[in-house]
C-alpha cells in the first residue's frame, strides 16, 4: 500500500533530464541529469514512492511516437533500478496544448491518473518537483506540496517569480532530495 505522505511526483523534462526547446524526440536526445537518477534511487531506498507526470506533446506535434516515448521510459526505469531505486508510475499526457483534454498540466488529470494507478485516495501531502508553473498549479490542485527547480525552464520560471509564493526552490533534483532526505 502506498502512503501520499511518502510520494514524490516528478515532471519529466527539465527536471530528471535535459529539455530541449525542439522537444526530446528520441532515446540519443534523452540525457539525465548529473544526479537525477541517483536522487530518484536514493528516494526509493529511503521508502519514498517516485512517479512521474510529464506533458508529451511531441506526440500530437509528430515530433516522433508513443514508441519512442516508451524506449525513454524504458532506459529511465532501467538506470534507476541500476543504482536501485524504482519508479512506481510514469503518467504523460500525449495531446497538443489546443486539444482541451484533461491530462495535459497544469490541469491535474495525470496526477489523478498517478492517485489511481497507486490506488491512494488523495495526494495531499504528497510532492511535486517541477521547473515550470504548470508543474506546480498541477500539484496544487491536487493538495501536493509545490517544489520548483531551477534546472530546465526553472531559473525562467523562478525569475518571472508568479505563482511560486507556495513553492519552495532547489537548485536540481539531488539538491531537494539531500533536503527531503535530511527532513
Amino acid at each position: 500500500m502506498y502512503d501520499a505522505s511518502k510520494l514524490v511526483i516528478l515532471d519529466r523534462d527539465g527536471v530528471i533530464n535535459h529539455d530541449s526547446d525542439d522537444y526530446i524526440k528520441s532515446l540519443d536526445e534523452w540525457i539525465p541529469y548529473p544526479g537525477s537518477i541517483e536522487a530518484i534511487a536514493r528516494l526509493s531506498q529511503a521508502g519514498w514512492t517516485v512517479a512521474i507526470a510529464t506533458n508529451q506533446s511531441g506526440i500530437a506535434r509528430g515530433y516522433y511516437d508513443e514508441a519512442a516515448l516508451e524506449s525513454m521510459h524504458d532506459e529511465l526505469h532501467r538506470l534507476v533500478a541500476i543504482a536501485g531505486g524504482r519508479i512506481a508510475h510514469i503518467a504523460y499526457c500525449p495531446h497538443g496544448p489546443d486539444d482541451g483534454c484533461d491530462c495535459r498540466k497544469p490541469r491535474p488529470g495525470l496526477l489523478e491518473q498517478i492517485r489511481e494507478a497507486l490506488e491512494l485516495r488523495s495526494l495531499a501531502r504528497s510532492w511535486m518537483v517541477g521547473d515550470s508553473l504548470r508543474d506546480l498549479q498541477a500539484g496544487q490542485a491536487m493538495g501536493c506540496r509545490s517544489i520548483l527547480v531551477r534546472t530546465g525552464k526553472g531559473e525562467r520560471t523562478e525569475a518571472k517569480g508568479i505563482g511560486l509564493e507556495q513553492a519552495m526552490v532547489f537548485n536540481d533534483l539531488a539538491a531537494f532530495t539531500d533536503w527531503l532526505l535530511t527532513e
